[in-house]
């Protein structure tokens, strides 16, 4: 009779344990609170666990930012398509980034503001992913002759940039209480109906 194989000691409901108990740490006490030792009593197990699912500390953050830019991929990729893509690129940044981002803050900041340029590049791929289902949504506003001069990439750099600003913005409770969305949203399709100016082009008003 063949032998079975040993169960693995630490599985995937573990490591989404650890994840979530390291996400609550971070975002009550910061980044530098952050411990192998303090996460492993958050959830009842051993340092051992962690270090057999993420290796170390820095291992904890890389898998944060992976699962920051999953969570936005997965956003974007749900989100229904309809006839007007222009709309769509919008409720992209309302429904899925600002949604993310103050639903999960201490994510937000790790995945997309994290400083460490040798931390981001262990997620870069994550990132990446996120980044490719923005660009075919961006993909559908240039094919309807929205983008104007500009090109997909750009287009979709700037889009990221205005939400990640708005998102930073509010986080710091900048913004007029109960008009966060309205300001996300007015904020984005003015982005997005600028993409078919001209670059460089600045309207003028007469003064009469």
């Amino acid at each position: 009779m063949p032998r079975m194989g040993r169960p693995r000691e630490h599985d995937e409901r573990t490591a989404e344990a650890l994840l979530e108990a390291a996400e609550r740490i971070v975002e009550v006490a910061g980044l530098e609170a952050l411990s192998v030792r303090g996460v492993a009593d958050e959830v009842g197990t051993t340092t051992r666990a962690v270090y057999s699912l993420f290796g170390s500390k820095e291992g904890l953050v890389v898998a944060l930012g992976i699962r920051a830019f999953e969570m936005l991929g997965a956003g974007i990729d749900a989100l229904p398509t309809t006839a007007d893509p222009a709309a769509d690129i919008v409720e992209a940044g309302v429904a899925v980034f600002r949604r993310f981002a103050i639903g999960h803050p201490s994510l937000f900041r790790i995945g997309v503001q994290l400083s460490s340029p040798q931390l981001r590049d262990r997620f870069s791929a994550a990132a990446a992913k996120a980044f490719a289902g923005l660009e075919v949504r961006m993909t559908r506003v240039n094919d309807a002759g929205l983008l104007g001069p500009r090109n997909v990439r750009d287009a979709a750099c700037e889009f990221h940039a205005l939400c990640e600003g708005l998102a930073a913005v509010e986080l710091r409770s900048q913004m007029t209480p109960g008009e966060e969305e309205r300001i996300w949203r007015d904020a984005l399709t003015a982005l997005v109906a600028g993409f078919a100016e001209p670059l460089g082009q600045r309207r003028r008003t007469r003064v009469k």
